[in-house]
């Protein structure tokens, strides 16, 4: 993209956001219906949209500058006049999406931008991002089960704010109350200064925002319709680690029953040492000699840092320092601090079509290509994988049989997690997402996020990648059924929704639901994958 042309679709980005807050103030201005409610930090003002109660932008903590940068998320100070909750809070600073360097053929980027709208984050983000959004069908305080969704994007771009996770639909069809959470991220989150005169849990803040959001939901939940006695978490590839992670954090018992990982089983943590010498590689940087200098210095400076580091291979994310996080989430077995948590893990059936299609070498490549583009990553396991997806996919091309392949990941993690959380006493069930998108001829066929809209009941939301024909809109309330039926209940099955008895997940059987128009359970798929890849990836 030219510079021009990245300065124009700023300007775009940016005025659609100006025009979606007038939008907002506009329609709170004219219902003359104004649903408050009494927060415990103070009063709150939202919008009836389409006949349900919703709130957008509720403060949850503090701004995390100055003193507050790289610390644990404090209280908000209290207010005594209402606070307008119409138009949703920035997002955390973040620098693009992984995907805005990919240029994916025909409509795909429009179908995916038309869910996600990612690039909106890096338009509207702040430091003072410890905001969440809230959607009830009433406030009547009956006891509803509450939804938390963690956001996408990894531990370094997104927010709660993206199409996708508007939860007007689960909230009015399925009589939950959903709450959507953003908070810090990258190095604004996950910067382990514990070595460095830091507060020891400072390399997992942006976790401890989730808790903090959590604790929010304790605290208002039966305000706003809900129990907060059943809160359920759930979220996607980085919003599912998140989620997981949560299961090694003592801070998040009691204010989490359930969780619900999707395509992101992450079984491990970072490694403190490694944090540590990523924090010093950062502050040398920027030229900061201590904290206090490291806190002074502009967000855009740190970010900067931030993507000249991510060239070099550094990644972001939870840090078990003993303080915040204690033990691995599920490595080598599940960590006893998630033991009462029942859980539902699972993925898609071709995750890294996502990642790949959108690059020069996709349709291109030859057998041998493609394989040494796996030995790349694989070493010499790389010629068994390659042999096991030959005789699965004998019909697929070099390019697609790659991401066979590289698709498995998710699903080993997530077949690791669920076997490991089941000898806990707790339920967990397991899934695997084949409905493949049609878009483009179903190019991308079930990709990473694909399970999300139906999940969340938003079909409607998609219709460029999604479609509209009728198996796909029954396969939405039979997939945001399960979903909240789990939430209610710790158990998926919905009587007459017509998806086959779904068991639990067990090592001997290993019961996985396989969703599609015709959904049906398999035991133990992929096992020639499973008994040959490694599971153990980090958060």
């Amino acid at each position: 993209m030219t510079g021009s042309a990245s300065r124009r679709g700023v300007l775009a980005g940016a005025a659609a956001a100006l025009a979606a807050a007038a939008t907002a103030r506009a329609q709170y201005i004219a219902t003359g219906v104004t649903p408050t409610v009494m927060t415990s930090n103070g009063p709150v003002v939202g919008l009836m949209e389409a006949g349900i109660p919703t709130f957008k932008g509720l403060r949850y903590g503090a701004p995390p500058v100055g003193p507050l940068r790289w610390a644990p998320p404090a209280r908000p100070a209290p207010w005594k006049d209402p606070a307008l909750a119409a138009e949703f809070g920035p997002a955390a600073m973040q620098l693009a999406s992984g995907g805005s360097a990919v240029r994916y053929p025909g409509t795909v980027g429009a179908a995916l931008n038309q869910l996600m709208n990612a690039g909106q984050d890096v338009v509207r983000q702040s430091e003072d991002c410890l905001f969440l959004n809230l959607w009830t069908p009433a406030l009547d305080r009956k006891p509803r089960p509450v939804m938390v969704w963690f956001h996408g994007g990894g531990f370094n771009y997104g927010s709660g704010n993206w199409p996708v996770y508007d939860g007007h639909n689960l909230a009015k069809n399925h009589d939950v109350v959903l709450v959507s959470v953003t908070h810090r991220l990258n190095a604004f989150g996950y910067l382990y200064l514990g070595e460095a005169g830091g507060d020891p849990a400072s390399g997992n803040a942006g976790m401890l925002d989730l808790i903090a959001a959590l604790q929010w939901v304790r605290d208002n939940a039966a305000a706003f319709g809900g129990d907060p006695g059943n809160v359920t978490v759930f979220g996607q590839s980085g919003g599912g680690a998140k989620v997981a992670t949560t299961l090694a954090m003592p801070a998040a018992n009691g204010l989490r029953h359930k969780g619900i990982v999707e395509s992101g089983a992450a079984l491990r943590s970072g490694d403190k040492a490694a944090a540590a010498e990523q924090a010093r590689r950062l502050m040398r940087d920027l030229g900061a000699g201590d904290l206090a200098a490291l806190r002074a210095v502009p967000a855009p400076n740190i970010l900067a840092a931030v993507h000249a580091q991510g060239a070099a291979g550094l990644r972001w994310g939870p840090v078990m320092d003993d303080v915040a996080i204690t033990g691995h989430p599920f490595d080598p077995t599940a960590n006893p601090v998630g033991r009462d948590v029942a859980v539902m893990v699972g993925c898609t059936s071709d995750e890294q079509t996502l990642y790949n299609v959108g690059f020069d070498w996709w349709g291109k490549a030859t057998d041998a290509q493609a394989l040494e583009r796996l030995r790349g990553q694989y070493g010499p396991l790389a010629d068994q994988l390659w042999a096991a997806a030959q005789a699965r996919y004998p019909n697929d091309s070099p390019s697609y049989r790659y991401v066979d392949v590289t698709s498995k990941a998710a699903f080993v993690s997530s077949a690791a997690l669920a076997e490991r959380k089941s000898a806990q006493p707790t339920p967990v069930y397991m899934y695997v997402w084949a409905w493949g998108a049609p878009v483009d001829g179903g190019l991308m066929r079930a990709p990473h996020t694909m399970e999300i809209p139906f999940a969340f009941d938003n079909v409607d939301k998609g219709p460029i990648m999604l479609g509209t024909a009728a198996s796909t809109q029954r396969l939405g309330r039979q997939a945001s059924g399960a979903w909240t039926a789990f939430a209610r209940t710790g158990d998926p099955n919905v009587a007459g929704s017509g998806l086959p008895h779904w068991p639990r997940y067990d090592a001997a059987q290993r019961a996985t639901m396989i969703f599609n128009t015709q959904s049906r359970v398999e035991n133990d798929p992929y096992a020639e994958f499973r008994k040959l890849m490694p599971p153990v990836r980090p958060a």
